[in-house]
């Protein structure tokens, strides 16, 4: 297990999921002010977000201006939770393990009260209709 090659696709996929929150914050406050630009801006970013890095190279490219300002934006998102963000994630990851195994338990010890039996098969019929 490669710890610092995780730590570097973690970042990464962090990033890009900065990437898309700054898209959103930028497509709300777009909405209200230049509707026009928002659809553009939604339409351009369509398919393109999954590489955070990518999707800005190319939108430098087309409107530099948008592309700065989601940088900013996103930027200023990371400043704010990276203070919080690892204790969030090691807490969230624990209290989600947990929760899993507390349903994994439950399932394998659920007592099936539809058939009492272990052996269905083994079970007399109380049938009268029925042929044994």
């Amino acid at each position: 297990m490669n710890l610092k090659q995780i730590a570097k696709d973690t970042a990464k996929t962090l990033q890009s999921y900065l990437t898309y929150q700054a898209l959103r914050t930028v497509l709300a406050q777009l909405g209200e002010t230049n509707p026009p630009l928002a659809y553009w801006l939604q339409n351009f970013s369509s398919g393109k977000i999954q590489d955070g890095e990518a999707y800005l190279e190319q939108l430098l490219q087309e409107k530099p201006d948008l592309a700065l300002r989601l940088m900013t934006v996103r930027e200023h998102i990371a400043a704010e939770i990276a203070e919080f963000l690892p204790e969030m994630v090691c807490t969230g990851i624990q209290q989600a393990n947990m929760e899993q195994r507390r349903q994994h338990l439950e399932r394998i010890t659920q007592i099936d009260t539809s058939n009492p039996s272990p052996h269905p098969e083994q079970q007399t019929s109380s049938d009268p209709h029925s042929e044994e």
